[in-house]
Order: C-alpha cells, then sequence, then structure tokens
C-alpha cells in the first residue's frame, strides 16, 4: 500500500511539474535529496559507530545485564502470556533495553527476534496476540533516555546544540509510552470482557 502512495506522490509531481512547465525542478529536486540523504548517513556513521561502541563497552561492563534485571519484573508482569525464561521474553528485554538507550538500529533485530518468538507462543494464529500487541504498543511508544539518532542528525545539520533535544525526548517519550501502556491495558481489560469493537 505505501508504495502505491508513494508511485501517487512521485506521479502527481511530476505531472503537475510538467504542466507547468517546470519537469526541470523535478530532476533538482531528486538529485539534491539524493545527495543530501547520502550525506546525512555518512555524518550518521560516526555517531552510531560512537554510541554502537559506548553500547559494546557497556555490555560488557554489564550495565545491560543490569538495565535487562532490573526490567525484567516488570516485563514479566506486562507479559503473563510469556513464560520468564522464554526466549521471547530475553528478545523483548534486551529490545527495550536498546530503545531506552535511543540505539533503535541496534533494537529492530531484537524486535524482530520477539515478534518471531512470540508468534511461536502464538501457536501459528494469523491474529496476533495480546502478548505482540503489548509488544508492539511498547516498542513504538518507548521512552528513550538517550536520542542518539536524533542527536547524530541535528550534529549533520550544523545544530548549535544537538543534545538540547534530550530533555524534551525524554518528557515526549515518558508520555506516548504511559499512553500507550494505557490504553494496551485497557483494550485487553476489555477484550476480557467481551466487548467486541
Amino acid at each position: 500500500m505505501l508504495n502505491v502512495i508513494w508511485l501517487l506522490l512521485l506521479a502527481s509531481g511530476i505531472v503537475i511539474a510538467a504542466i507547468n512547465g517546470n519537469i526541470e525542478v523535478v530532476t533538482e529536486a531528486a538529485l539534491s535529496a539524493a545527495q543530501g540523504a547520502v550525506k546525512v548517513c555518512f555524518d550518521l556513521i560516526g555517531v552510531m559507530a560512537l554510541w554502537l561502541g559506548i553500547m559494546k563497552i557497556a555490555e560488557q561492563g554489564g550495565l545491560i545485564a543490569a538495565l535487562a534485571k532490573l526490567v525484567r519484573p516488570v516485563m514479566i508482569r506486562l507479559f503473563p502470556s510469556v513464560p520468564p525464561k522464554h526466549p521471547a521474553m530475553g528478545a523483548i528485554i534486551l529490545n527495550i533495553s536498546a530503545n531506552v538507550l535511543g540505539l533503535g538500529n541496534a533494537a529492530t533485530p531484537m524486535g524482530l527476534k520477539a515478534m518471531q518468538e512470540l508468534q511461536l507462543l502464538n501457536k501459528g494464529s494469523e491474529e496476533a496476540s495480546e502478548a505482540m500487541c503489548t509488544f508492539l504498543a511498547l516498542n513504538t511508544s518507548c521512552v528513550t533516555l538517550i536520542p542518539a539518532t536524533i542527536i547524530g542528525v541535528r550534529l549533520s545539520f550544523g545544530s548549535a546544540n544537538p543534545t538540547e533535544i534530550v530533555g524534551p525526548c525524554i518528557f515526549a517519550t515518558s508520555t506516548a509510552m504511559v499512553i500507550a501502556m494505557s490504553l494496551d491495558w485497557w483494550f485487553r481489560k476489555k477484550s476480557r470482557w467481551g466487548v467486541k469493537g
């Protein structure tokens, strides 16, 4: 569906530019956007290498294990249908730990692994389980203490103070997580009452 939307946006832009006699604008915009994207990617390599290195040091030093141990009791309560020693729980905890540290790129593989393990617990059903819905809500809205990628993007665009986003980011992601988890709990409770929405 997204491919169709992007195709329609691109085609309509080309058609409107052709009608207005400014077809060269489309080419210039495409080339400058591609160049800008490559520049941002190269700028992000350094920042991501730094934070992934810090994450590796934190992992070797036991910080990730400590964070996982701290988060485990909460995760067990959020995911009562997932056995505490199941690989899904480990993948969920690692995903959330990486998200909290602002390492979305590092969190993605663990998120995919968590969903695969949750699907195994779902016994092949085509419908998402409660645990899968809860994980999706938590993963999407997870609190972020260090928004490394955003800091990197701000740095690459020459921000005078790229880290000033940290406070607002913590507030916004905390609020989003509280709302998402509250709605998840409410919908699960509604589902248990047998109310179909």
